[in-house]
């Protein structure tokens, strides 16, 4: 990966003299072996900057390396969704942090497709534990291929779970100095690994005013020639909100005008709460890179795999490439049972939207009952971002709500925002509503106390 940076300095030397040298783009992994070899990579500067080095041509050859090295080494904001998880999980006693749909144990899944499970398991427990098949188990991408319409199964790289494709995405593509839009709140993967690979990192804030979808004028005033990705979560984690096929086609055209790659993070999609269809930007877009998982949708997040899905061959080949670096193949244990659960798709996600409808019902009545609580409706999706107008910050509320009454919730600062908490709200409706009394009963009690 090329390293860009901006550095000035004087070089001091009786044999070569003064001269002024930019230090602006280096692709070396180790100190240099000699000057001829380094000094290719510096370049008269037009402009002088204020930080200058006294020394001769081979000091600083090794001075700018030493810069470059201790302040261009890949540096990752903390990941405030996943440290906070870690952390208050074990006060979980109502858990509306986990934002999986009823998690389905293996029994429950072969009880719900009806598959034989000593014969499934015979045959898998025959198969040598090699590698597998590398690029992915066929009958696995035909499953995922029967998500789209338009992607074919070499047009899909599995990995490590959705995370592990987002990651793949960006190490693959985003370069120092491309410009990177992000939606935000969103999950915190869509902006940091860019900013962590050196990219100008724009952000377009969703707001409930707008009912937390892009705002696509502010959009147009973001993208430029340098404009590599821009990223969406469609349906929107936290807030459950949802990008209309209509919306996601202005989305594309703006894309279109900068030839920028949209990568829309698709963990929740089907898991609609009206009956409404949801397109892939994958089916929508050449350069549309789908990313989803068998996490969300088929509740079975212990399987870890998830996948890239687009039809822009470069840009698979890439992924390809920078795949064998970190992870070679997946399970081959996953992918067999997660091949089964694709191919029972329809059973399990209208077990799952019974399951939305059900718990979402139940929290828009809560917040009906609230005075100090509101929040915008989630369309699709297993989470909604709630808002409150008392003066406490989101991490006081959220950690004295896990440990005086056992809550589990995720607080707004997380997501980049403020007097707000996100609540996973699928995981049990008994749990859900004991919870929720559980956060009533802490308002009323701080009332009180005032």
């Amino acid at each position: 990966m090329k390293v860009a940076v901006q550095m000035t300095a004087y070089v001091q030397n009786p044999t070569f003299g003064s001269e002024l040298l930019t230090q602006r783009t280096l692709n070396s992994p180790s100190p240099p072996r000699g000057e001829g070899e380094f000094i290719t990579n510096i370049f008269i500067s037009e402009s002088v900057d204020s930080m200058k080095y006294p020394c001769n041509k081979t000091g600083l050859l090794y001075c700018v390396y030493g810069f470059i090295s201790h302040n261009l080494s890949m540096k990752i904001a903390p990941f405030k969704v996943e440290d906070w998880m870690n952390e208050y999980e074990k006060y979980s006693k109502y858990d509306l942090g986990n934002t999986t749909v009823q998690t389905l144990s293996v029994d429950e899944l072969f009880e719900l497709t009806g598959e034989n499970k000593q014969q499934f398991f015979n045959n898998l427990f025959k198969q040598k534990l090699g590698y597998g098949h590398i690029k992915g188990l066929p009958a696995f991408k035909e499953g995922v291929k029967n998500l789209y319409n338009t992607v074919e199964p070499d047009n899909i790289i599995p990995t490590i779970g959705a995370a592990g494709a987002n990651h793949l995405v960006f190490y693959s593509l985003v370069e120092p100095a491309d410009r990177v839009i992000s939606v935000i709140p969103t999950y915190q993967q869509l902006y940091s690994i860019p900013e962590s690979f050196g990219a100008d990192v724009q952000y377009l804030r969703l707001t409930p005013e707008n009912r937390f979808l892009p705002d696509l004028k502010e959009l147009k005033t973001l993208v430029n020639k340098k404009t590599k990705l821009i990223c969406i979560n469609n349906p929107n984690n936290p807030t459950g909100a949802l990008i209309s096929g209509k919306m996601l086609e202005e989305i594309i055209e703006i894309a279109k005008s900068v030839n920028a790659y949209i990568l829309s993070d698709e963990v929740y999609r089907g898991l609609n709460i009206a009956e409404e269809y949801t397109p892939s930007v994958a089916d929508l877009y050449e350069k549309g890179i789908s990313v989803c998982s068998m996490s969300k949708i088929f509740s079975l997040a212990g399987l870890r795999l998830g996948w890239i899905a687009c039809k822009d061959r470069e840009f698979i080949e890439k992924c390809i490439s920078h795949r064998e670096y970190n992870m070679i193949s997946c399970s081959l244990l996953d992918e067999n049972i997660a091949a089964l659960a694709l191919k029972h798709y329809d059973k399990i996600i209208e077990r799952n939207k019974t399951a939305i409808k059900q718990c979402a019902a139940l929290l828009d009545n809560w917040v009906k009952q609230q005075k100090h609580i509101s929040y915008v409706k989630p369309y699709a999706g297993t989470t909604a971002l709630l808002y409150y107008d008392f003066d406490m910050t989101s991490k006081e509320l959220c950690d004295r709500l896990a440990k005086e009454k056992g809550v589990f919730l995720t607080p707004g600062f997380c997501f980049e925002t403020e007097h707000c908490f996100r609540v996973g709200y699928c995981k049990n409706p008994e749990m859900l509503k004991q919870g929720l009394e559980k956060i009533s009963d802490f308002i009323q009690e701080s009332e009180k106390v005032k």
